[in-house]
């Protein structure tokens, strides 16, 4: 009935299949999560859920008024919800909603590594170290033209901040969903420091199985 949940990101780790190949997955602590808001079409004009995650001490009186009836959560976030009518304030969502084999999209915001050079940010070349090019190794070369257009164009890729930004990783399989634990195991790595918040969403990507089935049943009515 929701298409994803929040979680913490807890670390990197790897599990051994039955045919001994090692899977890298990535740990993420999901839920419990509480739903604190349920918007319909008749109210706010679509359907969606809000949940949150995580425990706070500090509230703003607003804040209170809008969580009483779920207590202190520290994040909030909002999830589409096909079938908003049938849940309500209050009610609790676990990792229950995947199981193993699902294909999620997991958001999160990326590691900061500070300013950055455009060797280290985008992957430059950089300049030769031959015929006198003694100190331009890791030099970002010339940014701009002559008379025309005779300044630098808005977006050159250059030096400048690099990472602590909204960063998604799509297509991910979950391995393992611990309802017990709250833990959900997805393969791959996620955006994100440990501790960070994650949201974890079903993707709209078809599992591979689907996608080799779908090119098979092209193929045989070719």
């Amino acid at each position: 009935m929701i298409d994803g949940i929040i979680g913490r990101k807890k670390g990197m780790t790897q599990l051994f299949n039955e045919d001994r190949t090692v899977v890298q997955v990535t740990a993420i602590e999901a839920g419990p999560c509480f739903i604190t808001q349920v918007k319909r079409v008749e109210k706010e004009g679509y359907n969606a859920v809000q949940l949150g995650f995580g425990d706070t001490k500090r509230m703003n009186q607003p804040e209170k008024g809008h969580l009483k009836k779920t207590g202190n959560l520290k994040y909030l976030r909002e999830f589409n919800s096909d079938e908003a009518d049938a849940l309500e304030v209050g009610q609790k969502v676990d990792v229950s909603i995947f199981k193993p084999g699902d294909i999620v999209d997991v958001v999160g915001i990326s590691k900061g590594k500070g300013f950055a050079g455009g060797v280290k940010r985008h992957h430059f070349g950089g300049g030769p170290k031959t015929h006198g090019q003694s100190d331009r190794h890791r030099a970002p070369g010339s940014v701009g033209a002559t008379t025309s257009p005779g300044r630098v164009w808005k977006g050159l890729r250059m030096a400048g901040h690099m990472g602590n930004a909204r960063a998604t990783v799509r297509g991910l399989k979950v391995v393992e969903a611990n309802a017990e634990k709250n833990l959900l195991l997805v393969r791959g790595a996620v955006p994100g420091a440990k501790d960070g918040i994650l949201l974890v969403k079903k993707s709209q990507i078809a599992p591979p199985a689907a996608v080799s089935s779908s090119k098979k049943s092209k193929e045989a009515s070719a």
